[in-house]
């Protein structure tokens, strides 16, 4: 029997494959309790062209007290920012990896927030 997070793992290296035969950059979500992670990597999968994360020391800031990265709001300001990075980097066609993650909550709201600034997949 499998546990939680290798059945998220599974599903994680699947759709990684089905990204890499389209050859587009791919934008990779994690998550925890306390954060939400944003990255863009190259079609190749061997260098990072963007990255926003609730852990970074201005996004802490901006959120206030400890804790409060890991909310939809927050994910909602990194999907814009993630987009913002990203097309300053030239890419603006991405394929979204969730990273096994359910597309709900955070994650939908980080996806719903990119796609409005202007990223698409």
């Amino acid at each position: 029997m499998m546990t939680k997070k290798e059945q998220r793992l599974r599903r994680a290296r699947q759709t990684r494959i089905r990204i890499a035969d389209k050859g587009v950059a791919r934008l990779s979500v994690n998550r925890t309790n306390l954060h939400i992670y944003a990255t863009v990597v190259s079609e190749d999968g061997n260098r990072v062209l963007a990255s926003a994360s609730t852990a970074e020391a201005d996004m802490r800031k901006e959120l206030g007290a400890a804790g409060r990265g890991g909310n939809v709001a927050a994910a909602q300001q990194i999907g814009k920012r993630i987009a913002e990075r990203a097309k300053a980097a030239g890419v603006e066609k991405v394929a979204f990896d969730r990273a096994g993650f359910a597309y709900h909550g955070r994650v939908k709201a980080l996806a719903d927030a990119a796609r409005e600034a202007g990223l698409q997949f």
